[in-house]
C-alpha cells in the first residue's frame, strides 16, 4: 500500500533525485582513510545512480496538474526549504564564529531531520516523519560521540546521513507504482 500522493510516480522521483543527490554530498562530508574511503565513494556512486533514476522517473509525464493546489503547495515547499537552508546557514556560522566547526554536521543533520516533520503532510509522506527522527536522533548520536571520543561528528553523521537518505530514496522508489 502506498501513502504517496496521486502524482506518486512522480513524486517518487523527485523524492530519490533529492535525496539521493543530497546523500552523495552527505557521503562527502566524512574525511576518511582506506577502507572506509572506498565505502563512501561507493556510497556517493550509489546515491547518484538513485538520483538519475529518481530523475528519470518524475521527468516522464505526469498527467493533468499544475492547479492553483499546485502552486500553493509548491509555495509551502520552498517556504520550508528557505527555512531549512536559513536555519543551517546562520546556526553554522554561528558554529563557525565560535570556533565550533566540527559541530556544524551535528546542526545540520538536526535541521534536515526536522524540516522533515512540516514536508510529511505537505508531501502526504507520513514516512518522512521516521526519517527525520531518524536523522535527529543521529544528529544526537554525532554529537555524543564526538564529545566521548576522538571519532569526528562528521563521520558519524555523514556517513549515517548519506545512508538514512539514499535508503530512503531507494525505498520511495520500490513502493511507487509501476505506472503514473
Amino acid at each position: 500500500m502506498s501513502n504517496l500522493p496521486t502524482n506518486s510516480r512522480h513524486q517518487a522521483g523527485l523524492t530519490a533525485l533529492y535525496l539521493g543527490f543530497f546523500a552523495t554530498v552527505w557521503f562527502s562530508v566524512p574525511a576518511a582513510e582506506q577502507p572506509w574511503r572506498a565505502l563512501l565513494v561507493v556510497g556517493s556512486v550509489a546515491s547518484m545512480i538513485t538520483a538519475v533514476v529518481g530523475g528519470v522517473v518524475s521527468g516522464r509525464p505526469r498527467g493533468a496538474g499544475g492547479g492553483a493546489g499546485d502552486r500553493a503547495t509548491n509555495r509551502r515547499y520552498v517556504l520550508i526549504v528557505v527555512a531549512e537552508f536559513a536555519a543551517a546557514g546562520v546556526g553554522a556560522v554561528l558554529l563557525a564564529a565560535a570556533d565550533w566547526s566540527e559541530y556544524i554536521p551535528v546542526l545540520v543533520c538536526a535541521v534536515v531531520g526536522l524540516h522533515f516533520f512540516p514536508l510529511a503532510p505537505l508531501l502526504r509522506d507520513p514516512l518522512l516523519r521516521p526519517l527525520g527522527i531518524a536523522m535527529c536522533v543521529l544528529a544526537a548520536a554525532g554529537l555524543v560521540v564526538a564529545l566521548a571520543s576522538a571519532v569526528s561528528a562528521g563521520v558519524v553523521v555523514g556517513t549515517g546521513a548519506g545512508v538514512l537518505l539514499l535508503g530512503y530514496a531507494v525505498q520511495a522508489l520500490v513502493r511507487a507504482p509501476r505506472r503514473g
